[in-house]
């Protein structure tokens, strides 16, 4: 029966060296006491040694995926190196300031000292790691190449994550911009445009038909302003309810957004390129072609292209070659299909589905710099019309009393 492990902590500790000089650092230990006398044995004399404590902000903090990749190729740098597993555990997990990485870290290393693979300590954190991630380290144990096949996660994981994003770079930008300019007109019509509406009472004129209509709205919002702000959260949290809960509703949006303009194409090529970087990272790992597009279905994030991988799946298993099914579902580009034919004849697939994703994620990252360059002028122009247009309908009656006189 495996021993249980040991679990450690890490502490900070305050002392003196042989020379006397103050010094301060952290350490991993079991308890106080042992940190002190490892503390000695450098040298040292320990004068405070306490647990290190998560601060208010950062112990709340969430694992996010760019932690996980981060994770993998420090593991793949430490088993290049010689280093034993579960050094590599201490070693990596006391360079994380999240504790919540810290604590992931650990509990891998327990699982991994009481007996158990890397791959099964992985499968019971599935909240952190994909069944892709654990089918390949799982094979890089087996086969004793476990350093190899964690370089390839990890440079999967690193460019996946640089393409996200990008991709939240390209929405998020416009968006942004977006609720600032609503926000700037609400305060304008809400305490603005009442003043001006004081001003334009003692005119007795017929004002503008522009600036009725401004103040109509101003009116409204003044009188409804907390019934608009409750639809628009309402709004929010319907869509992401529908979006979480509802497989229909996600697949109709997966369409909608590759059917939009400029976006559409930039998440378009950014899902070729997960389904090429997928494919090529576990078909070089040595997964079968049938297994391993699975895995790339779940990948893709996208509908239209899990649906096409499941067919290409299909036609691959009855024999079909892989370029000429890719090319029968009517979704891959061209380049991507005459890649893999390339490959396929050659024995070299995954190389060439190498070179199709770093070419769609460089179109995907051209695309984005290329989109917010073109949406800056013309995010400051609907700005402009909005602001200017609401300064106009507030001004038109004094020029025209200005005519008049």
């Amino acid at each position: 029966m495996a021993q249980k492990a040991i679990k450690t902590s890490v502490f900070t500790w305050e002392g003196t060296n042989r020379q006397g000089a103050k010094i301060k650092g952290e350490l991993s230990g079991v308890s106080p006491a042992l940190v002190k006398a490892q503390l000695r044995k450098q040298g040292v004399n320990p004068q405070k040694v306490r647990k290190k404590s998560a601060s208010l902000f950062s112990a709340g903090k969430k694992i996010k995926p760019m932690d996980i990749a981060l994770f993998t190729r420090q593991m793949a740098t430490m088993m290049k190196a010689g280093v034993p597993l579960l050094q590599s555990f201490d070693i990596i997990g006391e360079g994380f300031d999240n504790p919540n990485m810290r604590k992931l870290v650990d509990d891998l290393k327990q699982d991994v000292a009481s007996g158990n693979s890397f791959a099964s300590a992985l499968r019971k954190q599935p909240k952190y790691f994909d069944d892709l991630y654990c089918n390949l380290v799982d094979s890089g144990e087996q086969s004793g190449s476990l350093e190899t096949l964690l370089d390839r996660v990890a440079t999967y994981k690193e460019k996946t994550e640089a393409l996200k994003a990008k991709i939240k770079k390209a929405m998020n930008y416009p968006i942004a911009v977006v609720l600032v300019a609503i926000i700037v007109s609400a305060i304008l019509l809400i305490k603005v445009v009442p003043q001006f509406q004081d001003v334009f009472a003692n005119f007795g004129a017929e004002l503008p038909a522009f600036t009725l209509f401004v103040i109509g709205i101003s009116e409204a919002l003044q009188a409804w302003w907390h019934l608009v702000l409750l639809g628009m959260f309402g709004a929010a949290y319907a869509f992401k309810t529908a979006h979480s809960k509802s497989e229909g509703f996600r697949n109709w949006f997966d369409r909608l957004l590759l059917k939009m303009p400029i976006v559409g194409d930039i998440l378009y090529k950014s899902a070729v390129a997960r389904f090429a970087r997928t494919l090529a990272t576990t078909f070089a790992a040595g997964v079968p072609l049938v297994d391993a597009l699975d895995s790339v279905a779940g990948a893709t994030g996208n509908v239209v292209f899990r649906n096409a991988t499941m067919k290409v799946k299909s036609d691959v298993s009855s024999g079909m070659q892989l370029n000429f099914s890719m090319r029968t579902t009517g979704t891959f580009p061209s380049m991507a299909i005459q890649m893999a034919a390339i490959g396929e004849e050659s024995g070299s697939l995954d190389q060439m589905l190498a070179k199709v994703a770093t070419f769609y994620e460089d179109e995907v990252d051209n695309m984005v710099d290329g989109l917010t360059a073109l949406m800056e002028p013309l995010i400051m122009a609907v700005l402009g019309i909005l602001v200017g247009g609401l300064i106009i309908a507030m001004y038109l009656p004094i020029f025209q009393l200005g005519s008049v006189v």
